[in-house]
């Protein structure tokens, strides 16, 4: 076994950048870096965490990383078990944590003991309202394998599952104890799947940061080409600013409510479609330009708004409309989205890049032009 000296040593060395959520006694770190699944157990014994450890993961990504996380915890002294959950967002329902459950069961598990997601936003999700809700709740790991779990969906404590007329219907805020983003797990991401993740680290330079949005715009190339270096540093960017809304707002009461930009239309596109046609990413790059659109047809912001939205997902082979859906049955789908309130649907609108605005009830008839508007010819004309 390695020294403490050699073991801190090898963690410094893959350790890229590190972002705390600060939320008093449930804070916790979240960790970049190349090859950190292969540190795991070593991190995680560190972070006060041992006894039984249940890994989620679906059998995609379990072939790629089941072995070596079960192997680095198991050298740190964890009892390792793991379930296999299928994959796609049509399996992120209550049947399936009930396999979660059984398998802790078969376990033993205690309160003390540990769930570790292993896979995308699916999987974080699933595994974390499982840990949430098993025993009333046992600690719970985030290990993002994806980019759109990585900056968006392993950070912030909202676990779910979906139901049948919406996502994300049923769910609790449990936070992780700690977040273990390898970068290494991104390069076997199919090229739709990492697209799909920077629709989240786009709308982050959108919502909150020009200069994430800069970077996003001059680094196009470097991200694309997944430059491992570049990789860190749009994602610690997003990763920073989704810690500090936390931070400031961990049960979406305030501020954290505006990175729900474009899921308002995004979330009834995914429904709507069964969630067999968009990844998640692509469904928010449609709302996201179709909340710009609405902005401008409300006067909240200008065209050249609208136009640099489009410009950056175009940029990075984003979808900006879509084709052959009732604009009527996304406004119902709408009005189930879990953000109304009162009966009152809230969007977030752009006022400019790196600033939006909430919006309660916007008219009915604007709301509609701008669906007409990502419906016309797939959204292709800006």
């Amino acid at each position: 076994m390695r020294s403490r000296e050699q073991f801190e040593k090898d963690v410094r060395r893959r350790i890229q950048r590190v972002i705390r959520v600060d939320l008093g006694t449930r804070s916790y770190q979240v960790l970049i870096g190349g090859g950190l699944l292969a540190e795991s157990g070593e991190i995680l014994r560190a972070a006060g965490l041992k006894g039984k450890a249940l890994i989620v993961t679906n059998p995609k990504v379990g072939k790629e990383y089941l072995s070596v996380l079960r192997d680095s915890l198991a050298a740190a002294g964890f009892t390792v078990g793991s379930v296999e959950i299928p994959d796609g967002e049509e399996y992120k329902s209550l049947a399936q944590v009930e396999r979660v459950y059984e398998a802790a069961v078969e376990m033993r598990l205690e309160r003390s003991s540990t769930i570790l997601a292993l896979g995308g936003g699916v999987i974080g999700d699933l595994a974390g309202f499982a840990a949430a809700t098993y025993l009333r709740g046992l600690k719970f790991v985030q290990v993002p394998t994806t980019l759109l779990a990585q900056v968006d969906s392993s950070i912030g404590g909202k676990v779910a599952v979906n139901h049948q007329e919406g996502k994300n219907l049923i769910g609790a805020f449990y936070q992780p104890q700690v977040v273990l983003a390898d970068l290494q797990t991104l390069r076997t991401l199919e090229q739709r799947d990492f697209l799909a993740g920077m629709a989240e680290v786009i709308k982050v330079g959108l919502i909150k940061d020009q200069r994430l949005y800069t970077l996003l715009v001059k680094e196009a190339a470097a991200i694309k080409a997944q430059n491992q270096e570049a990789l860190a540093e749009i994602i610690a960017a997003a990763c920073s600013i989704k810690a500090e809304i936390v931070s400031t707002d961990e049960l979406e009461t305030g501020i954290r409510e505006i990175l729900n930009y474009g899921h308002t239309i995004g979330h009834a596109l995914e429904a709507e479609t069964r969630y067999q046609v968009y990844r998640h990413g692509e469904a928010v790059s449609v709302g996201m330009r179709g909340a710009a659109r609405l902005a401008t047809l409300m006067g909240i912001c200008d065209f050249e708004v609208l136009r640099a939205t489009t410009e950056l997902l175009k940029e990075y082979a984003l979808p900006i409309g879509f084709a052959q859906l009732s604009r009527e049955r996304l406004l119902q789908r709408m009005a189930l989205d879990k953000k109304v309130t009162g009966n009152t649907l809230r969007f977030v609108l752009p006022v400019e890049i790196g600033q939006v605005v909430t919006v309660e009830s916007p008219p009915a008839d604007l709301l509609s032009v701008a669906l007409d508007f990502l419906g016309a010819n797939g959204g292709e004309s800006v």
